[in-house]
């Protein structure tokens, strides 16, 4: 049985009450926290930045999985990785040398990530295969939370499952109804957001994905 799972994404959480929010899915047993950092340029929507990653570090010892929804990643990198980010995701769209970045976070001692928007095709990212250790594929279009799952996008995860053998996160839309698609397309790692955040048994709503991830 493989390894799945499950990193609520903090976009989903009480902003007011942020550390109280960790460690309460932390308690519950996930497995890392998903961060996404949006700049109003590579998607309509801002919000967060270095010193927040920097204040959730001192709250948990969760891998924090930062996806840098920004144009140009390279520029904010390092300032992530300061932070305290553990795995940095950037966008094959987001930069034109997309080797340069990614090999400037392997450089940080990050695990490596990349993502593609649901328009972009999934060849875009075959030429950095190699350089990557988890690989995000959005199953929403990246910008807002609470969108609808797309499972169409889980054709993507199943083109990349027998050529790439590092981790495959699926992200947007997630929750305990669609959880088989994305593992049955070859997911390793799902992202909930209102999923896990929106639940008032936050241990309860994890443990309904364990008993999903147990058929894997």
């Amino acid at each position: 049985m493989k390894k799945i799972m499950i990193a609520p994404s903090l976009l989903s959480a009480d902003f007011n009450r942020l550390a109280e929010e960790i460690r309460d899915v932390e308690k519950a047993g996930c497995d890392a926290l998903h961060i996404d950092v949006m700049d109003g340029h590579f998607v309509p929507n801002l919000t967060i930045g270095p010193l927040v990653v920097s204040a959730i570090r001192k709250v948990t010892k969760l891998p924090l999985d930062v996806h840098l929804m920004i144009d140009m990643p390279s520029r904010f990198m390092a300032e992530f990785r300061k932070a305290g980010a553990d795995w940095i995701t950037v966008h094959v769209e987001a930069e034109k040398d997309v080797r340069g970045v990614l090999q400037m976070i392997k450089a940080s001692g990050a695990k490596v990530g990349i993502s593609l928007r649901p328009k972009t095709a999934v060849e875009m990212l075959f030429p950095y295969l190699q350089d990557l250790d988890l690989i995000l594929v959005m199953s929403v279009e990246p910008g807002f939370g609470g969108q609808s799952f797309m499972p169409e996008m889980m054709a993507k995860v199943k083109m990349l499952r027998p050529k790439f053998p590092g981790l495959i996160s699926v992200d947007g839309g997630i929750g305990v109804g669609n959880a088989s698609q994305a593992l049955e397309a070859g997911a390793d790692i799902l992202v909930a957001g209102s999923a896990v955040f929106g639940k008032a048994d936050r241990a309860k709503a994890i443990r309904e994905f364990r008993e999903i991830f147990k058929k894997f």
